[in-house]
């Protein structure tokens, strides 16, 4: 959550509690947070019933931060809705099995930097997109990886069509809206001979019919690496010394309110055929001593830090070393 809007939030609340409103001031914040996130509600039933998951997740949130962790959640667009709500919206329908997918990564051997930002290196990394009501964080894993390992071999930084990999891609076993893995959008590209870009072929946050032209292609794939299932030091090695690597792992309940921090869970699994969201490695790095990765997402720029993470480094966490790739751009 952005600075401005955190200090609206707690202006709210403090205002609240200065004039003895008691148990109001959840109610006031509520409002706060209704007009920063621009939500309304048709009914008197409806707000209630919102009113009650937002006091729900702001006593969550009040005790994890209370505690000893290594990150922090907040407020944010999603604190109006369930874990349930949230993961038939964001989260993949159809159960994808990384394990499935054959890996063919060659690291390097010797030496990798300690730590890397892609972001920081050059123009080499697309602003964060917003998924919206719709589960294909998959194809945006697959754009901003493929967007960025164009710009490192040309310096050109395009911006590709989610909505064609949504549209296209079903008989590379991907779903849509419910579901779908990079790798398999990596391999639909390539066979495919081509995405569009964005301005061609906009995103609509929903299922809809192939509308691929060839003409207008400009991405093409000539080879998919995938990493070994599980071996996240691959991941460093590709990361380090290549450019930015999709992955996929499984988010649980806190991670639907993280602000800041580096996340790590001891709810979630780390199987490959437990994981329901994919985002994209844009670098790695240490804080105080605890090994993470950055993370960019799809949720838009005012979920967690301006729409990017940190999750713990090392330990497989959540499942994110199980089906992780990139493609070798045609260029």
């Amino acid at each position: 959550m952005r600075p401005w809007a955190q200090l609206l939030l707690l202006a709210a609340a403090s205002s609240a509690l200065a004039l003895g409103l008691g148990g109001h001031h959840e109610e006031l914040l509520f409002k706060s947070w209704m007009y920063q996130n621009n939500k309304q509600y048709d009914v008197a039933e409806e707000y209630q019933r919102r009113f009650q998951i937002f006091v729900s997740n702001k006593q969550k949130i009040d005790r994890h931060n209370a505690g000893n962790h290594t990150f922090q959640m907040g407020l944010n667009q999603f604190a109006d809705m369930t874990f349930d709500e949230f993961r038939k919206k964001y989260l993949w329908h159809e159960p994808q099995n990384c394990s499935a997918t054959k890996s063919n990564f060659v690291g390097r051997a010797g030496w990798r930097p300690t730590a890397i930002d892609w972001r920081k290196k050059g123009n080499y990394v697309t602003p964060v997109k917003n998924q919206g009501p719709c589960g294909s964080c998959w194809t945006f894993s697959t754009t901003g990886c493929l967007e960025s390992a164009i710009a490192i071999a040309t310096g050109k930084l395009l911006n590709l069509a989610e909505q064609q990999l949504v549209d296209c891609a079903q008989e590379f076993n991907n779903h849509g809206c419910s579901g779908g893995l990079p790798s398999q959008a990596f391999e639909y590209i390539r066979y495919n001979q081509g995405l569009m870009g964005e301005d061609t072929y906009p995103y609509r946050a929903k299922n809809g019919t192939c509308k691929f032209q060839p003409k207008e292609a400009i991405a093409f794939v000539k080879d998919v690496v995938n990493i070994t299932v599980n071996d996240e030091e691959s991941m460093v090695d590709a990361v380090g010394n290549y450019n930015p690597v999709s992955f996929a792992f499984e988010v649980t309940g806190d991670f639907m309110l993280y602000a800041k921090g580096v996340y790590s869970s001891k709810s979630c699994h780390k199987t490959p055929d437990k994981v329901n969201h994919a985002v994209l490695a844009v670098g790695y790095g240490e804080e105080n001593g605890l090994p993470y990765w950055t993370v960019k997402n799809s949720w838009g720029k005012m979920w967690g830090i301006d729409g990017y993470f940190n999750i713990e480094r090392g330990s497989n966490m959540c499942g994110l070393a199980a089906c992780a790739s990139y493609p070798v751009p045609l260029v």
